[in-house]
């Protein structure tokens, strides 16, 4: 992996030459800012009518942004812009009508289907990926976006490894000033410049962010004097507000990064002279006075007054251009206002994929049991390494994965291969263009793994401890489970989030033993799997690379080399489907409902019921997302006694929505209210006696049998 040195500064260009360009360039780059500044008004105007429902408008900006809309390729070059964009992306052919599609809500916007708040760009055919609402996130996944079309000329057995890649093509990322406090920001850059990635960022500065001045929101007040120090970056700064200064700007960015020398950073200084949004009234923080500059920077009024001079337009033929665009602009608002709304029954489509079915008996492939028994540990890295060799696609990386990221020393060192030991082996066998390590940044990770998701690749990244997800919960949440929804099927990003979890360690204490499940199952879009032994994590793993959505598979810590969940491995062709579960007891009294490490003091449990006269079934989910609520139900009414026990804490925890869908569906069933067994409301503790004292075990579960089989 190709990496920089200390001794690579950024290179600051201030300010180059501008170019004389043709009359018709000046006069086309006109009618884009003019188109967009007309259409911001005529969402105004429609927001106002209650016609459509938000409003956010790029006006100030339009001059940088058409420039770069000249030198960009659509459909060739990938797209990342922010909310500002609207004359970007009218410059890369995004039209009218279909801009007011997304502002009406319409079923044919063919950014989001109705789903996506207006001016959050998206366009299939264009390469524009479809933009979620939190700022900064984007910064990631053009950095995997990048990095995904270096890597898919390099890596071996890709039949369509030139398909959609381009030797010059560039990743365009823009942001406001006010992003640039963005961890994730800050994060893609280190990438980016470590890497020498062919990304384009445009920091769009217009002094705002809402209500917060840049010097208040950055330390001296300038973005780019802070990125000096960054290896291999270029840095160009702009007046955004001058078109022939903006292209000048992102000609030299573009001519950079598509030389592959690195990436590039344009600061431009633009204005905001509306509003941040109509939600947003300046005049309770800006001056007038200050309202009055930028009024007079306007790159509209600067733009006109540049034609003239040129002799490139008179005031007449202005006329006649700005009547058109009028025209343009109010036929396109006017059918898109009148066209079809999604229909009601469509609400939850693409939430999952429509294609692929993980829960299908496609998936349910027998198993060929081969060798002796083995751990966890090992099934998940037979499985890793099977699934590899099949599918050129897929890369693997996180921290420590990889066997030692400095190659020349893997003939004299065992390697690493993750903490747990999962990965090992991996780079040395498929190298180090598919089992690489990452920066300690959870965020970093799961971004650059939506990136290279969208462009093909199959990522299967590791996030070392369950308890420090949470700085990519922003990534998972809000991005890799919402991109297929927000932009209504034209974008996915399958890929598999391999996490170890849980407690039951002597030691792992408060940050080493988190069991958190039930918050991503509030995450709709991405399938949560937590297999309980070693032939069940190898199939269901398999299935999970094999799916057509994120999944988040949960490796429990403890059961990783345990002895009583070995088993053969189920061969290399084996997939399990999810949602359904499996009886690892039968039983006639009760039931316990359950996964993960409660798998076995379960039927610890049980066995010690069994000689008290109760006969207790074990029935093991495997599977939350999604959940078998069949087998729930028909061992609800084989019995009609139920616990559900599991790891996470009491309160809120999966078990909550367990029982209350018996109580909701099979209240007529039960015999007895349902019982959860659970850890204690509090952080698992360091000490062994705590901790014992906090997570749930076979004398727990073992009362509740009692307590339920009497009531």
């Amino acid at each position: 992996m190709q990496t920089t040195t200390a001794q690579d500064p950024a290179r600051d260009v201030q300010a180059g030459r501008p170019i004389d360009l043709p009359h018709e360039t000046l006069l086309w780059a006109y009618r884009i800012m003019y188109l967009s500044r007309k259409m911001d008004d005529k969402e105004i105007q429609l927001r106002n009518q209650s016609q459509i429902h938000f409003q956010i408008s790029g006006a100030g900006h339009e001059a940088i942004l058409t420039a770069a809309g000249r030198h960009l390729r659509a459909g060739y070059d990938w797209f990342f812009p922010y909310y500002r964009d609207r004359a970007l992306c009218l410059a890369l052919g995004v039209t009218p009508y279909e801009m007011f599609l997304q502002a009406a809500g319409a079923a044919d916007d063919p950014a989001s289907r109705g789903r996506q708040m207006p001016s959050h760009w998206g366009h299939r055919d264009l390469h524009i990926v479809s933009q979620g609402s939190p700022t900064g996130s984007q910064c990631l996944h053009a950095v995997g976006c990048a990095e995904a079309g270096l890597l898919r000329g390099r890596l071996p057995g890709l039949a369509d490894r030139e398909a959609g890649r381009r030797d010059d093509e560039v990743s365009y990322v823009s942001l406001g000033d006010g992003t640039t406090s963005e961890g994730e920001f800050w994060e893609s850059l280190n990438t980016a410049c470590n890497l020498r990635l062919p990304v384009v960022y445009l920091v769009e500065d217009n002094g705002w962010a809402i209500s917060v001045p840049v010097e208040v929101q950055t330390a001296g007040g300038s973005i780019s004097a802070l990125l000096r120090s960054f290896p291999g970056l270029l840095l160009v700064s702009a007046d955004g507000t001058d078109y022939l200064d903006s292209d000048r700007a992102m000609r030299e960015a573009l001519a950079y990064a598509r030389a592959r020398k690195g990436p590039a950073l344009v600061h431009a200084q633009v204005i905001r002279p509306y509003s941040h949004s109509l939600s947003d009234d300046e005049r309770l923080y800006k001056t007038e006075a200050e309202r009055d500059a930028e009024r007079r920077r306007d790159p509209l009024a600067r733009m006109a007054a540049l034609l003239l001079s040129r002799g490139a337009a008179t005031e007449e033929s202005l006329d006649v251009l700005r009547a058109s665009v009028a025209r343009e602009v109010d036929d396109a608002a006017k059918r898109a206002i009148a066209a079809a709304k999604p229909a009601p029954e469509t609400a939850a489509l693409w939430v999952f994929s429509p294609d692929v079915d993980p829960s299908s008996d496609a998936f349910d492939t027998p198993a060929r049991p081969e060798g002796r028994p083995d751990t966890m540990v090992a099934a998940i890295n037979r499985t890793l390494k099977d699934e590899m060799a099949r599918d050129p696609r897929i890369v693997v990386f996180g921290q420590d994965v990889a066997d030692c990221s400095r190659e020349r020393s893997l003939d004299e060192v065992q390697g690493k291969g993750g903490v747990f030991k999962v990965t090992h082996g991996l780079q040395r066998q498929f190298g180090s263009d598919r089992v690489f390590n990452t920066p300690l940044a959870e965020a970093n990770i799961v971004g650059r793994a939506v990136g290279m998701a969208v462009r093909g690749l199959k990522p299967v990244v590791e996030i070392q401890f369950f308890d420090y997800i949470w700085p990519a919960m922003q990534q998972l949440r809000n991005e890799a489970s919402m991109l297929r929804y927000r932009s209504g099927n034209a974008w996915s990003c399958p890929m598999v989030v391999r996490v170890p979890i849980g407690g039951y360690l002597r030691g792992g204490a408060p940050y080493h033993s988190q069991s958190g499940v039930s918050i991503f199952a509030h995450c709709p879009g991405i399938r949560l799997v937590f297999p309980s032994n070693a032939a069940d994590a190898a199939g269901l793993l398999r299935t999970a690379i094999r799916c057509d959505d994120p999944v988040m598979f949960l490796e429990h810590k403890h059961l990783y080399r345990q002895t009583y969940n070995k088993g053969e491995y189920p061969g290399p062709d084996c997939t399990i489907p999810f949602g359904r579960a499996a009886v690892r007891r039968e039983g006639r009294d009760v039931v316990i409902v359950t996964w993960g490490a409660l798998v076995q003091r379960s039927i610890l449990a049980a066995q010690q019921a069994e000689k008290e006269g109760l006969s207790v079934a074990v029935l093991d989910l495997r599977t939350l997302a999604p959940c078998d609520w069949d087998a729930i139900g028909a061992w609800v009414a084989r019995t009609s006694r139920v616990i559900v026990a599991h790891e996470d804490q009491l309160t809120c925890g999966f078990g909550a929505e367990i029982a209350a869908r018996i109580a909701q569906e099979h209240f007529h069933d039960l015999d007895a209210p349902v019982r959860r067994v659970a850890a204690l409301d509090t952080p698992v503790a360091y000490s062994p006696i705590l901790e014992e004292a906090i997570l749930p075990g076979p004398a727990g579960l073992l009362q509740a049998i009692r307590e339920t089989a009497e009531y």
